[in-house]
């Protein structure tokens, strides 16, 4: 009969631990444990069922709430405070990739110098439209005009660099091409008064 009960003793808890295993624990910073199961890793968030309602809703946290999550298969993800929510395994390249994309959807392109190059090169001379052309191209957006999607995001070192020379990249090309149309603007002012001295 001892025989019997330790028998079963030994099947609940190989029972127990296989249903321990057999989810996926979600350890907040607050040192909440949320037994689940992850469905998708983003940038930013976690997505995940509980495994007390699987065909319940979908749930979401912020990696930057996250302390790490255990898989069932018992390896882990750690989520490193000093790059808050960006998770460790992604690749730099990704990060820098995301952040160009980004600068390209979010960018707004605006209060760039681009028109006070215009009008200085189409009023005064295309080497006077120089000097604002090469001085605001070679600077970086100021954050506040950088229109950045996430705080979280630009707190990555590889994300925020890429996004900034992707903003300054644009920044430029508008630049430099509203110095072509003053100059043209000039050129065929110039054209135009050179013309009507030589009818006269």
């Amino acid at each position: 009969m001892k025989n019997l009960s330790e028998i079963l003793i030994i099947i609940a808890f190989t029972v127990m631990s296989i249903n321990v295993y057999s989810q996926d624990i979600i350890t907040k910073k607050d040192g909440t444990d949320i037994s689940a199961k992850v469905l998708e890793l983003t940038i930013t968030e976690i997505k995940y069922k509980r495994t007390d309602n699987l065909s319940g809703p979908v749930y979401s946290l912020l990696k930057s709430d996250v302390l790490m999550i255990r898989y069932e298969d018992g390896t882990k993800d750690l989520f490193n405070e000093k790059v808050s929510s960006i998770n460790n395994s992604i690749p730099d390249e990704e990060m820098c990739k995301k952040g160009k994309e980004d600068a390209v959807k979010y960018y707004p392109n605006k209060h760039t110098g681009a028109g006070w190059t215009l009008a200085t090169a189409a009023v005064t001379d295309p080497l006077l439209g120089l000097i604002p052309a090469i001085s605001c191209g070679n600077r970086i957006p100021k954050d506040y005009n950088l229109n950045y999607p996430d705080t979280e995001l630009m707190k990555n070192a590889d994300y925020n660099r890429c996004y900034k020379e992707q903003a300054q990249k644009m920044k430029r090309k508008k630049i430099w091409k509203l110095f072509g149309i003053g100059s043209g603007i000039y050129a065929a002012a110039l054209t135009y008064n050179l013309i009507m001295i030589i009818n006269n």
